[in-house]
C-alpha cells in the first residue's frame, strides 16, 4: 500500500488512469452529496442561497492560486528538480532552489489569501448584493453568513494546490487525487452530521473541514519526498518572477472565466426559486465525465508536455496521443449521458424535497449541456499543451472571446428557456472556445496529426451510434418487466441499458479497430497481476 502512494508513474496512460480511478470514486461521492442535498433541501432557495456562498471565495481561489500553479509553478518547479545538480540534494533531504521556491510560493500564497479572505469576511454583505441581486433581504443575509464561513477554506486549499503542483512534477499521482476524495468526504459529513446541529450553516463548516483534509492528504507524500519548508519570502527569486510573468494571462484568464459564472448566478438569481442549484446539480452530472477523462489525462500529460515543448514533433506525438484517448472516453459518455439521463436524474436526485419539475428542468439543462462534453473535456489539455510552451497569453484571448459569446447567449437564452438557456449558452461558447484553441495552436505547432484524429473520431462515432442503438433497444426491452414508478425499477433499467451500450461500444470499436481501445487494453493489461514480461532474441522486453 506504501509502494502504491508513494510511487512514481511515468505512463501518461496509467498515471491517467490512477487520477481517474480517484476521480471517479471523489465523483461519486460528489453524487452522494448532491444526493442528500436534494432530498434534504430540494432546488429551491436553500440550495440557492449554498451555492451563490461559494462563488467569491471559489473567485479568490482561483485567482490567485490557480493561475499561479496550472500556468506557472509546474513547469518551472519540473525544470529544478530535473537539474542535475539538484538530484543528489533532493535524496538528501537538503535544501534546494525547487524546495525553496515552492516554500517561497507556499508563503506567498498563504499570506495573499488571509488578507484576502479576512477583507471577504468584512464586506460580505455588499459582495452578496452585487452578485445575487434576486435574493430577499433573508436570503442574502443568510448567504453573506455562509460566505464568511466559507471563505476560510480557499487558505487551506492554496496551500494544498502547491503541495499538489509538487507531486504531480515529481509523478506522485495516486496521492494527489485522493485529495478531491477527501474534500468531499468533508462536506458528505457536514451534511449528514452538522446540518442537523447547526442548520445550512453545517453545510459551510463541512466545506471548510473538506478544503483541511484535501490539503493534509497530500502533506506526507510531499514530506517523504524530502521537503523542508523555509520561512523566507523573496519575491526578487527569479523563479518567483518567472512564475509571475507566466501567470498573469492565466489569472487573467481565470478572472474572465470566473466572471462567467458571476453572470450566471446574477442571472440565475433573478429566475425561478431552484434555478441555480438545478444549473449547480447539472453541471456536476456533465462534470462527471470530463473529471474522469478530460482533466485527468490532461493532468497525467502536462508534465510531459512540459518535458518536450521545445520538440514540435513529439509534442504533436503526444498531444495527438492524449487528445484521442480522451475523445475515445467521452464521445460514449456523451451518448450514455443524453439517452439515459432521465435515469440518471431520478436515481441520484429523485428523492425527498426534489420532485416530478425539478426532475423534468434539470433533465433539459443536462441535455443542453451534453452536446459540448467533447470541447469541455479536451479544453484542459489544450490549455495545458499552450502551458508547456511558456504561452498563457493565447488561452486567455480565446477565454475571454468564449466569455463574452456565453454572457451574451446567457441575456438572450434565459429568458427565453430559464436555467436551460444558461446550460445552452455555456455549451454553445464553450465549443466556441474549443475551435479557437484548435485554430490558434495550428497556427503555431502547424501540424497537430489530424488525419489520425479525424479517423479515430470517426471510428468512436460509429461505435458511439451502435452504443445509442443498444441503450435505447434495451430501454424498451427491459421497460415491461419493472416497475417505473419505483427507484430499482428504473435503476434496473438504466444499469442494463447502459451495460448493452459499453459492450456494444466495446464490440464495434474493437471490430473498427480502434488503436485507443487497444492502446487501453494494452497499457491496463501491464498492471494486471497475471502479466509478465520475457526478454526476445535481441535483448527486448515483450509483454505476455
Amino acid at each position: 500500500m506504501i509502494r502504491l502512494l508513494y510511487s512514481k508513474i511515468n505512463s501518461i496512460t496509467i498515471a491517467a488512469l490512477a487520477i481517474a480511478g480517484s476521480s471517479m470514486l471523489s465523483r461519486f461521492l460528489g453524487i452522494f452529496r448532491d444526493r442528500i442535498l436534494a432530498g434534504e433541501f430540494g432546488a429551491g432557495k436553500t440550495l440557492d442561497v449554498y451555492y451563490a456562498a461559494f462563488r467569491i471565495p471559489d473567485l479568490i481561489f482561483n485567482l490567485l492560486v490557480l493561475g499561479a500553479l496550472s500556468a506557472g509553478f509546474i513547469p518551472v518547479f519540473t525544470k529544478l528538480i530535473n537539474k542535475p545538480q539538484n538530484k543528489v540534494k533532493k535524496f538528501l533531504h537538503k535544501e534546494t532552489e525547487a524546495w525553496e521556491l515552492a516554500s517561497i510560493i507556499i508563503n506567498i500564497i498563504a499570506i495573499s489569501l488571509i488578507v484576502l479572505c479576512g477583507l471577504g469576511i468584512i464586506f460580505a454583505p455588499l459582495i452578496m448584493k452585487l452578485i445575487a441581486p434576486g435574493f430577499d433581504v433573508h436570503q442574502k443575509e443568510i448567504t453573506a453568513n455562509l460566505t464568511r464561513i466559507m471563505f476560510l477554506s480557499p487558505i487551506f486549499l492554496g496551500i494544498s494546490s502547491v503541495l499538489g503542483g509538487i507531486l504531480q512534477s515529481f509523478k506522485r499521482f495516486f496521492v494527489y487525487s485522493l485529495s478531491p476524495i477527501f474534500y468531499n468526504i468533508g462536506i458528505i459529513f457536514g451534511a449528514l452530521y452538522l446540518v442537523p446541529i447547526f442548520g445550512v450553516y453545517g453545510l459551510a463548516w463541512g466545506v471548510v473541514i473538506g478544503a483541511f483534509m484535501h490539503m493534509f492528504i497530500q502533506l506526507p507524500a510531499v514530506l517523504k519526498l524530502g521537503f523542508k519548508y523555509v520561512p523566507k519570502l523573496d519575491l526578487k527569486n527569479k523563479y518567483v518572477r518567472q512564475i509571475g510573468k507566466m501567470m498573469v494571462p492565466r489569472t487573467l484568464s481565470l478572472a474572465v472565466s470566473q466572471l462567467n459564472l458571476v453572470v450566471i448566478t446574477i442571472i440565475a438569481s433573478t429566475l425561478t426559486s431552484g434555478s441555480l442549484a438545478i444549473f449547480n446539480f447539472a453541471n456536476n452530472l456533465q462534470s462527471f465525465p470530463i473529471g474522469i477523462f478530460g482533466i485527468s489525462f490532461a493532468v497525467a500529460a502536462f508534465p510531459t508536455l512540459s518535458a518536450v515543448s521545445n520538440n514540435k514533433d513529439k509534442l504533436t506525438q503526444n498531444f495527438s496521443l492524449v487528445f484521442r484517448q480522451i475523445l475515445f472516453f467521452i464521445v460514449p459518455s456523451t451518448v450514455l449521458l443524453l439517452t439515459l439521463r432521465a435515469q440518471i436524474i431520478r436515481v441520484i436526485l429523485g428523492t425527498g424535497q426534489f420532485d416530478w419539475e425539478d426532475t423534468i428542468l434539470t433533465i433539459q439543462t443536462l441535455g443542453f449541456f451534453s452536446v459540448s462534453l467533447f470541447a469541455q473535456a479536451t479544453l484542459p489539455l489544450l490549455i495545458r499543451t499552450f502551458y508547456a510552451r511558456r504561452n498563457s497569453l493565447t488561452p486567455f484571448l480565446a477565454g475571454l472571446a468564449a466569455t463574452v459569446i456565453n454572457i451574451l447567449l446567457s441575456w438572450f437564452l434565459a429568458p427565453l428557456l430559464g436555467v436551460a438557456g444558461l446550460a445552452l449558452a455555456f455549451s454553445l461558447s464553450s465549443i466556441a472556445n474549443f475551435l479557437l484553441l484548435w485554430i490558434l495552436l495550428k497556427f503555431e505547432l502547424g501540424d497537430m496529426d489530424e488525419m489520425k484524429i479525424l479517423i479515430s473520431v470517426g471510428k468512436f462515432s460509429l461505435a458511439s451510434l451502435a452504443a445509442g442503438i443498444a441503450i435505447q433497444s434495451a430501454k424498451l426491452a427491459i421497460w415491461p418487466f419493472v416497475d417505473m414508478t419505483k427507484l430499482w425499477g428504473v435503476l434496473t433499467q438504466g444499469l442494463v441499458a447502459g451495460l448493452a451500450g459499453i459492450i456494444a461500444y466495446i464490440i464495434f470499436g474493437y471490430l473498427l479497430g480502434s488503436e485507443e481501445l487497444f492502446s487501453f487494453w494494452h497499457s491496463l493489461k501491464k498492471r494486471l497481476p497475471f502479466y509478465k514480461v520475457e526478454i526476445d532474441d535481441q535483448g527486448e522486453a515483450r509483454g505476455i
